[in-house]
């Protein structure tokens, strides 16, 4: 069994148990709260910004992690799971990608939880930023870690969107 699949059963097996912010439970879909999680996503990039242009940098790194983080939980309540752990959620998501459930790149997997040696993701700059004892981030590395945010959070509202369409209609788009 690989990483993915292993790691999702792990997180399963965790949600079944009942405990608060441990692994995943499967649920009927939820749009209202798929909705509510895009939106709170919004909500984290507007305050991305608001902190950035208050001089509060080093909390702009936990806005933008949250703001990638809500828009993937957006796509998992929409197809019927709950999760309480981050890293369940971004399995989960792998394992859609995976699946071709959605049709998500990679490349946002590695934004907010990096596998490979060398690429900055937002939930390492998070914990750098919220656990170390900076309080401030240079601006080029917030600019890009802002950018990629809003990059994330816009390609999972298309995510959302396509998941709307008919299967022949979607299957029909050129991209």
């Amino acid at each position: 069994m690989n990483r993915i699949n292993k790691t999702f059963e792990w997180c399963l097996k965790q949600g079944s148990k009942g405990d608060k912010h441990k692994g995943l439970k499967k649920t009927k879909p939820d749009l209202e709260e798929s909705e509510k999680q895009i939106r709170k996503a919004e909500s984290d990039l507007s305050t991305m910004n608001y902190l950035y242009e208050g001089d509060k940098t080093d909390w702009v790194a936990s806005a933008a992690f949250y703001a990638m983080y809500h828009s993937l939980l957006s796509i998992l309540y929409k197809l019927g799971y709950e999760s309480r752990n981050q890293e369940c959620t971004i399995t989960l998501v792998e394992k859609f990608i995976a699946d071709k459930t959605i049709d998500l790149e990679y490349k946002y997997v590695e934004m907010i939880r990096s596998l490979q040696k060398g690429i900055e993701d937002a939930k390492t700059v998070r914990e750098e930023m919220q656990y170390g004892s900076e309080t401030s981030m240079e601006k080029e590395r917030c600019k890009k870690l802002m950018e990629n945010a809003k990059e994330f959070v816009d390609r999972v509202k298309e995510i959302l969107e396509e998941m709307d369409e008919p299967k022949s209609a979607s299957s029909e788009k050129v991209k």
